[in-house]
């Protein structure tokens, strides 16, 4: 599933391969699996992820973090579900193998999924790869194309009818996040607030329902490593649902950078984005081709990311709480709680002048 190379020191804790290595013997009638290694992977900032490997081969390892879990949030079998159904549509994702809910064996549910081979890209592309401006645009107009086929996916055939509320749905999003603000508190911040009685006090009128992702950006996908352009699998899972579709587009398009981008925007960037790099599409084009793509109107995007900013400064105050608590494993999180400010005014600003920061 993932390029990246395991920290240099094997880090076991959350899936003990004393334990995961019978489960997946058993699970999958393979006794190989039962001398097994386990390495967490960097750079995960919410739900843990590991690679597995044994003589067998290799899967991947998604649970919840080790504390600090909220209600509602972290669902490995929801994420799971998702993905399994999504197997044979035009929306790529890794083959699923095995579920386990039962949280006694590594403390919480987790599940098995293929580990698919290619970039997953943040700040920069790997030395060699998509080095042509076009090769750039490609990455991006496949990234809207993927995310376009995600909303026109019919989720009655794939069975994800019952996978959420539509109705409501931007209103339970307003509330939820802004519960979640209040469970994570970790400075007073009266701007944050305004935010959110702002957002609940303007909600626009969402089109029909589709499958959501909740959390799309170019580093939730494995893009294909010899055909630039190509979406090898999409990742993160684990706040999809049924809903509003523009919320995708307006989370989107809070990750997406352009080259020109200074001041908050370059402040609040949590995960950098290579889209900065000649040949990636503006975020006024990212607008413009999905809309192109769906059908959609998009005429009240600005709404839509300023909840994205909302919703990605609550999340930096999640993270900087359970690493306050010493919950969080890997590196890079004791300046995550700095990204809140700005991207409050960011979305402050999205909703005051009405266009797309």
């Amino acid at each position: 599933m993932i390029d990246d190379q395991p920290d240099p020191a094997r880090v076991t804790r959350g899936a003990d391969p004393a334990a995961v290595g019978p489960y997946l013997a058993k699970t999958l009638g393979d006794d190989r699996w039962l001398a097994c290694t386990v390495d967490l992977i960097s750079g995960g900032k919410s739900n843990l992820t590991y690679v597995v490997e044994s003589a067998a081969g290799a899967l991947v390892l998604r649970r919840p973090p080790l504390g600090g879990v909220l209600p509602t949030a972290h669902d490995m079998v929801r994420e799971y579900r998702v993905i399994t159904a999504l197997r044979d549509t035009a929306v790529p994702v890794p083959r699923t193998y095995a579920l386990c809910e039962n949280p006694t064996l590594l403390g919480a549910p987790f599940y098995l999924m293929e580990r698919v081979a290619g970039p997953i890209v943040g700040r920069e592309l790997p030395p060699g790869y998509a080095d042509r401006p076009e090769q750039r645009r490609r990455i991006g107009e496949g990234l809207i194309d993927v995310l376009a086929a995600l909303h026109a996916v019919d989720v009655e055939a794939v069975g994800l009818g019952d996978f959420g509320r539509p109705d409501g749905f931007l209103a339970r999003q307003v509330r939820r996040w802004s519960q979640q603000w209040e469970r994570t508190r970790i400075d007073d911040m009266p701007a944050l607030d305004r935010l959110a009685a702002d957002l609940a006090t303007g909600l626009p009128t969402s089109g029909p329902a589709t499958l959501v992702h909740g959390d799309y950006r170019l580093d939730n996908t494995v893009l294909d490593p010899a055909q630039p352009g190509r979406i090898a699998a999409v990742l993160d899972w684990e706040m999809s649902t049924l809903g509003d579709p523009l919320a995708d587009v307006g989370l989107l398009l809070v990750y997406w950078s352009d080259p020109d981008d200074a001041g908050a925007r370059t402040d609040a960037m949590v995960t950098p984005a290579a889209t900065a790099h000649e040949g990636f599409p503006r975020r006024r084009e990212v607008v413009e081709l999905y809309a192109a793509r769906s059908g959609r109107d998009v005429s009240a995007l600005p709404w839509y990311q300023a909840f994205g900013f909302f919703k990605l400064a609550v999340v930096c105050a999640g993270i900087a709480a359970r690493h306050r608590a010493g919950a969080m494993i890997g590196d890079g999180f004791e300046d995550v709680g700095a990204r809140v400010a700005p991207l409050v005014d960011l979305g402050r600003a999205a909703l005051a002048e009405g266009v797309v920061e």
